[in-house]
């Protein structure tokens, strides 16, 4: 009992160890990745056992051939989606060209006394985005490069969780104590994962929801028809898979657009979305609490301490790593 006590001890510190140096490294959209791609390969590793499927060699091709058929029904589905977003009246190719075309009549829409804050036309918009861009040019290279290495990154580690998964279902050998007690510890931390994910689906549905209802039903009761209203609710849905920076896209072109209309469509849009996700704040909490069960104020602590520690990243991490913790601690009957 020591012994299996102090191997406990031993592989809990390592992962927590491990789950710091992620967030100091900025490691954490690799993490992200590889947890995604491990996951959905076991996930459809079912469907193997309904082929009868038992020999190990074969297992390991068959998951090899359905992770790779995975990949390509998503690229399928990207470039599908992709197109049906581009083409036509209500692609994204026309709402960017709508946003380009409010903010060159910008102040058309805005009133007297904000008129000095906003460009006269877009040539105006162009030479202060070029000052800006001036001015600013050796952080965008930064910026380049880190865009870079987070693709990379991004692409290892999901190289990395589908070996990782590959692996798991051939060992060549039996692993010692402590190498079985981490991958307990990597289990509990990849179920923790999955549940996240799936709350982070269901957070984007209710997002995409209630911006649907105030874009189709309370903006025309009141009399206000904005274009391109069907973009809009597509890109809030898959905004809003990205925690945080995705709210902020969806709702900045909600507000552009609704300057098209008034500057009155825009504020009201504005003061809606900021009112909406507020609440949505202490519901994603509630969502995401009752799928790892922990109570509201909770996770939200966990969120504002990590947030205030490593950032955005503290911030996107932190739901999965209390679960994480949550989920040990409940494990060993210590909470």
């Amino acid at each position: 009992m020591l012994t299996a006590t102090r191997l406990y001890i031993a592989s809990f510190a390592l992962t927590l160890i491990a789950l710091f140096a992620v967030l100091q490294l900025g490691l954490l959209s690799a993490l992200l990745s590889g947890l995604l791609v491990y996951n959905l390969v076991h996930l459809a590793a079912p469907v193997l056992g309904k082929l009868g499927v038992s020999n190990s060699l074969t297992k390991t091709l068959a998951l090899a051939l359905l992770a790779i058929i995975f990949i390509l029904l998503i690229v399928a589905a990207v470039i599908s989606g992709l197109g049906q977003l581009t083409n036509g009246s209500e692609g994204v190719v026309s709402l960017f060209k709508k946003m380009a075309e409010i903010m060159d009549t910008a102040q058309v829409h805005v009133p007297d006394w904000a008129k000095a804050y906003f460009p006269s036309n877009l040539d105006e918009l162009e030479s202060i985005a070029a000052k800006w861009l001036r001015e600013h040019a050796g952080q965008l290279q930064l910026v380049g490069r880190d865009f870079g290495v987070l693709i990379v990154r991004i692409i290892v580690g999901m190289v990395i969780g589908g070996m990782i998964a590959l692996s798991s279902v051939n060992i060549s050998r039996t692993p010692g104590p402590l190498a079985l007690a981490l991958v307990e510890r990597a289990s509990v931390l990849s179920g923790a994962f999955r549940n996240i994910v799936f709350s982070q689906i269901r957070i984007s549905a209710l997002n995409t929801f209630l911006t649907a209802i105030y874009l189709v039903v309370i903006l025309p009761i009141l009399g206000v028809h904005l274009p391109l209203v069907k973009t809009m609710i597509v890109v809030t849905f898959v905004a809003g898979l990205l925690p945080v920076i995705g709210n902020l896209i969806s709702n900045t072109i909600i507000v552009i657009v609704g300057l098209s209309v008034s500057f009155m469509a825009a504020f009201g849009s504005l003061a809606f979305l900021v009112v909406i996700h507020k609440l949505e704040y202490f519901l994603n909490a509630r969502i995401i609490g009752a799928r790892i069960k922990s109570r509201s104020w909770e996770l939200l602590l966990a969120m504002v301490f990590m947030e205030a520690w490593f950032g955005v990243a503290g911030l996107i991490a932190a739901p999965i790593y209390y679960a994480y913790l949550k989920d040990e601690l409940t494990a060993r009957k210590l909470i």
